[in-house]
């Protein structure tokens, strides 16, 4: 009797492993028929396998962002320069975008009487630019108000009075309205507003606003 019943389950196990849970199924049917009729306890039994719920998923990513975050609090800890480079990063960030909100030049560059606003010039903004300096001689361009150049004024007068406006007004004239522009190298004196491309034997650009 012992034989038969060994038999019968190596049968259902063949059967098991090679038609899979279908099989199983009948064969357990059968097996458990056979148990009842022979006595024996003996039961194959099956697991299907455990999928992970959302909320297990949800309980290992809080548990794994409470190990990162403890992670870098012992980081800054440990050393603290890291939480200094980190403060050093962020500042150098705001700085470059200052300087870059800073960097704008004139587009077109205008000149212009005492009356004309000075400032940022665009094709929208007539405004003239108080930044000018000369590529010639490296000289910050100098204005000054309500004054002309007198006629006499030359080349080595504003080579030798640059940028001292306290020699540079012995030849300025009283003018209303009118502005006087000068570098080491150049002088104009403007009562409108004027685009410096109509002066082209000027050499000042915009030195950045």
């Amino acid at each position: 009797m012992t034989d038969d019943l060994d038999q019968l389950l190596d049968e259902v196990e063949m059967r098991f492993c090679r038609s899979g849970p279908a099989a199983a199924g009948g064969g357990r049917g059968r097996e458990d028929g056979a148990a009842g009729a022979g006595g024996s306890d003996k039961e194959v039994k099956t697991r299907s396998p455990t999928v992970p719920s959302v909320d297990d998923e949800e309980d290992d990513d809080d548990e794994e962002e409470d190990d990162l975050n403890d992670l870098i609090k012992d980081i800054f800890q440990d050393d603290p320069t890291v939480l200094d480079l980190s403060k050093s990063s962020g500042r150098a960030v705001t700085n470059c975008a200052a300087l870059q909100a800073n960097d704008r030049k004139c587009s077109p560059v205008y000149l212009g009487g005492s009356s004309a606003p000075h400032g940022l010039g665009t094709n929208s903004s007539q405004r003239t630019c108080d930044q000018l300096r000369c590529t010639t001689c490296d000289f910050r361009v100098i204005t000054i108000d309500d004054c002309e150049w007198n006629k006499s004024c030359d080349y080595f007068f504003f080579r030798n009075s640059m940028p001292d406006v306290s020699k540079l007004k012995v030849k300025a004239l009283s003018k209303k309205g009118a502005r006087a522009y000068a570098c080491q190298c150049s002088w104009r004196s403007v009562h409108t507003l004027t685009d410096i491309r109509e002066e082209q034997h000027l050499r000042w650009v915009c030195g950045k606003h």
